[in-house]
């Protein structure tokens, strides 16, 4: 099992910034994507980012490319969420997750809330 506690969220103002951090414990990662969902009330989880654990390699939905970054500890097991120029549509509880094959493990989630 793995065990994710994420941190970081809070109130910023439109253009902003703001940088999550999920701290990994439990199974060993290598195996694992690493990643960010966010969810709004009345809609689905969607996908932000990920990354390989092992390789570091991200990945991005068009609405993150070019003002999020993602990243990774492998000392601390901690992946980050860099958002720079946040837009109000970006408020969300926004939810930290690993996977492997069909395992899935999520976080309790950090809100994240933009002001205009």
């Amino acid at each position: 099992q793995v065990q994710l506690v994420e941190s970081g969220g809070g109130l910023v103002q439109a253009g902003g910034s703001l940088r999550l951090s999920c701290a990994a414990s439990g199974d060993t990662l290598n195996d694992y994507m690493l990643g960010w969902f966010r969810q709004t009330p009345g809609k689905e989880r969607e996908y932000v980012a990920s990354i390989s654990w092992s390789s570091g390699t991200p990945n991005y939905a068009d609405s993150a490319k070019g003002r999020f970054t993602i990243s990774r500890d492998e000392v601390k097991n901690t992946v980050y969420l860099q958002m720079n120029s946040l837009k109000p549509e970006d408020t969300a509880v926004y939810y930290c997750t690993a996977a492997r094959n069909c395992l899935r493990y999520w976080g309790r989630g950090t809100q994240v809330t933009v002001s205009s």
